[in-house]
């Protein structure tokens, strides 16, 4: 089953590392596409420079490849913001990509605004944060373009931390010597595109399922620039971010990243992502699963994707849940698309594979797992007696070890739960006494 496509968009003056934070778990559940802004990390400037003119290099300072495949060339005029659009669709052509999710950050949500508005048929899903339908009055942005060509990008990029984030925040450093890299004519022409920009006739438009997210100390694009947006977009979810200023994916990534997992695996559902999640987490227990999705990298996150959609999606997560809608998937372990083995045996097989490969801290994960799914502590033992006939009996007596261990923490760890339960319940029972006294039902009253 293919991954969906989510293309990332950066603000003016940053690049797609700008969402580093967000990438290990979005990339374990999308094929990430990111995009630049022309002049802006590996793009070219002159995709969207209209033609050199005095001291108007086409892509200064710009050492890495221009971006694969055919792309719209220099056009006359000034550009707006459906030349960035255009470069966004160009880039997916290339790649053979057709329907899309977008997530962008202040000009880069603009375009993916725009593109919702302009080729419904390719946005399926969007995320806009900190951004606005229309940035304020031209003059600011003429001036800073006017600034920019004089003067160079130094001054520009330098002042960027106070807009970019709330007081006392410490701007990363490959942030801001990014945007020192940013071609200066490239930049000064996106301030031209932000001065005259209003997308505001365009709300009305969108019909992709849409995400608001702003940063309630954006100073760049208040909160009200949300609201709108998110009142102009049919059916459009607001989210506003306390302590967050303009770049609120860096300084508050967790909670953007869980808005934005909530957000896009609602309009993309994946049964088998699904399915394996519950069964991975049924088996294995939250905290350990909390920590794997934590210690996810880009490098690790097809791994993981890898072992939660098959490992424990088509495999383990047969077993309880249909893992595709219309009765489940048919495939290595199944009848007719149902699973044909219990989680107690796929326990006792997966404790035997594992005393015989020799891998003890897998053992001991599986053997509380094991223990939640059903089996007792007398079956797991019989289960190593065989492997001790059929692996060795040195598997078998480390294997023994391991497991006595096992058990012994995973008891523990159900008994400080039931004490903790215990508590609440005592505490609740205080309350009712301390409360109002309960009302007595009288005949009438329903259910």
């Amino acid at each position: 089953m293919p991954r969906p496509h989510l293309v990332l968009a950066p603000s003016l003056g940053t690049t797609h590392t700008l969402w580093a934070p967000q990438l290990p778990a979005l990339s374990a559940r999308f094929d990430v596409i990111p995009w630049n802004l022309p002049g802006h990390g590996d793009a070219r400037a002159s995709a969207l420079i209209p033609g050199p003119g005095p001291g108007q290099g086409q892509g200064q300072g710009q050492g890495p490849e221009p971006e694969p495949g055919p792309g719209p060339g220099p056009k006359s005029g000034p550009a707006g913001i459906e030349a960035l659009g255009e470069l966004v669709l160009a880039r997916l052509d290339a790649l053979g990509v057709g329907r899309f999710a977008f997530a962008g950050v202040s000009l880069g949500a603009a375009v993916g605004a725009w593109l919702a508005a302009h080729h419904p048929e390719r946005v399926e899903s969007l995320a806009l944060l900190c951004t606005s339908a229309h940035f304020g009055p031209p003059e600011p942005w003429a001036e800073r373009a006017a600034a920019v060509r004089a003067g160079g990008l130094g001054a520009v990029a330098d002042s960027a931390p106070d807009r970019w984030f709330t007081p006392g925040f410490p701007a990363p450093g490959n942030l801001l010597a990014e945007h020192h890299r940013v071609d200066p004519e490239a930049y000064a022409v996106c301030c031209e595109i932000l001065a005259g920009l209003d997308l505001r006739p365009d709300l009305a438009r969108i019909t992709a399922p849409t995400l608001v997210l702003a940063g309630r100390d954006d100073t760049a694009t208040p909160p009200p620039h949300a609201r709108e947006l998110a009142d102009g977009i049919r059916d459009a979810q607001l989210v506003e971010l306390p302590r967050a200023g303009h770049l609120a994916n860096v300084e508050r990534p967790r909670a953007v990243t869980e808005a934005l997992l909530q957000h896009f695996t609602s309009t993309h559902p994946d049964p088998l992502r699904q399915a394996g999640e519950s069964a991975r987490r049924s088996v294995l227990g939250d905290a350990h699963v909390d920590r794997a999705q934590a210690r996810t990298t880009p490098f690790t996150a097809r791994f993981q994707d890898f072992i939660t959609r098959y490992a424990w999606g088509e495999i383990w997560g047969g077993s309880d849940v249909e893992v595709a809608a219309g009765g489940g998937v048919p495939g290595p372990g199944r009848a007719g698309g149902r699973a044909t083995l219990d989680r107690r045996t796929r326990s006792v097989i997966t404790l035997t594979a594992l005393v015989a490969g020799g891998h003890k801290d897998e053992l001991a994960l599986h053997v509380k797992g094991a223990l939640r799914g059903g089996l007792s502590p007398d079956e797991i033992a019989d289960v190593l007696l065989q492997c001790a006939v059929y692996c060795s009996v040195p598997a078998a007596n480390s294997a023994f070890a391991v497991a006595e261990r096992a058990i012994s923490e995973y008891a523990a760890q159900e008994a400080s739960h039931e004490a903790q339960e215990a508590s609440h319940g005592a505490d609740h029972v205080q309350a009712v006494h301390r409360g109002a006294p309960e009302q007595t039902r009288t005949d009438g009253e329903d259910d």
